[in-house]
């Protein structure tokens, strides 16, 4: 029976590469987009994954989103946004799953190396890909009883339509980006938890 996994923001140039790598190896998929489901909110989130009929083993958090900006340039509506795609998507998704997961299961959030290092211009995102890097580690440690796998990959940059609208060009392929999430959701990655991965 093949494995069922679940792609949070699985529309976008990412969430798109990470589905066709796990149905290219046999997985079914199910895509969770803001067209299904608004991922920012906890109450929808959770009524999504109670009308799902067969649960998942893999989770893939992959919905994100840039606004350029600084500290003292910030906007109050700028940094819900961001906070709210980046963030707290990872957040209710990794809430549910952690309610629902069986043994043996495994989560992937998407953070990226500005969550690292900070980036001058990109506050309210590195801020909130930070969190998300710390949600892994704590939901890595709260699972690890359980034998539930959390990790997160953390792309320098994403080659994408949207980042090249804003005029942000070069980086990773998507492709690459996916094929390290569908590595950590596999048994090649049993013994890989807590782990911030480079691509």
């Amino acid at each position: 029976m093949a494995d069922v996994a679940l792609v949070c923001g699985g529309a976008g140039a990412l969430g798109s590469a990470v589905v066709e790598a796990l149905r290219t190896r046999g997985d079914e998929v199910i895509v969770a987009d803001r067209d299904i489901v608004d991922l920012t909110d906890a109450d929808s989130v959770e009524a999504f994954w109670d009308a799902l009929e067969v649960g998942p083993r893999w989770v893939a958090n992959v919905a994100g989103t840039f606004r350029p900006g600084t500290v003292a340039d910030s906007e109050p509506e700028g940094v819900k946004l961001v906070t709210d795609v980046n963030l707290g998507t990872a957040w209710w998704s990794c809430r549910s799953a952690a309610r629902r997961l069986p043994e043996g299961g495994a989560i992937v959030n998407v953070a990226a190396r500005a969550g690292l290092t900070g980036g001058s211009g990109s506050a309210a995102y590195a801020v909130a890909k930070a969190g998300v890097i710390r949600l892994t580690q704590v939901l890595a440690l709260e699972l690890a009883e359980r034998g539930i796998r959390v990790n997160a990959v953390v792309p320098a940059l994403i080659e994408t339509p949207s980042n090249r609208a804003q005029g942000i060009t070069g980086g990773t392929s998507p492709a690459a980006v996916a094929a390290t999430i569908a590595f950590l959701l596999s048994e090649d990655a049993s013994a890989v938890t807590g782990a911030i991965v480079p691509v």
